[in-house]
């Protein structure tokens, strides 16, 4: 049953002549340096996102501001102990295009993890919701800056 689902489902996308939009496109985007050691991470997702590392002479440029994690209590004991906390970051971003600003915003990414008694545990799970968060807000804002860039050469391309 599997394998005649996956041929029909191959045979589909074969005839509808289906293509992502972006598929296959580098994206000459520059990377402002964001600050802190999320900063670090979050840089290197919007480079993988965009197909690689561009000088700051790329015609878009991307400056995003991350806030530092900030965490509240999502479940308590009956002895007051929490056992859930959610950590969240804010990024705020400019696009620009040869030093015009295209497209601004902001994204929040949060992500819940269990806060245990044990320091090694709650600490990796922290670590691992801080890391899934970052690529949550790389997704978004690269998805954004992409479509944005997108439009953007093509409003160019109609205009000649």
């Amino acid at each position: 049953m599997k394998k005649i689902l996956l041929s029909l489902v191959l045979l589909l996308n074969i005839g509808c002549g289906f293509r992502p939009m972006f598929s296959g496109q580098d994206t000459d985007i520059y990377v402002y340096p964001i600050s802190g050691i999320n900063g670090i991470d979050l840089r290197n997702a919007l480079w993988a996102k965009f197909g690689g590392q561009y000088g700051p002479d790329s015609e878009y440029t991307l400056k995003v501001q991350l806030s530092a994690p900030s965490n509240r209590y999502k479940a308590l004991e009956q002895t007051g102990d929490a056992t859930w906390q959610e950590v969240s970051l804010n990024a705020k971003y400019t696009l620009s295009h040869n030093g015009k600003v295209i497209a601004s915003g902001t994204e929040k990414a949060s992500e819940s993890y269990t806060f245990v008694g044990y320091l090694v545990a709650s600490n990796a799970s922290y670590n691992n919701a801080v890391q899934n968060t970052i690529q949550v807000l790389a997704e978004k804002i690269g998805a954004r800056a992409i479509v944005e860039t997108h439009k953007y050469s093509s409003k160019a391309t109609d205009k000649k």
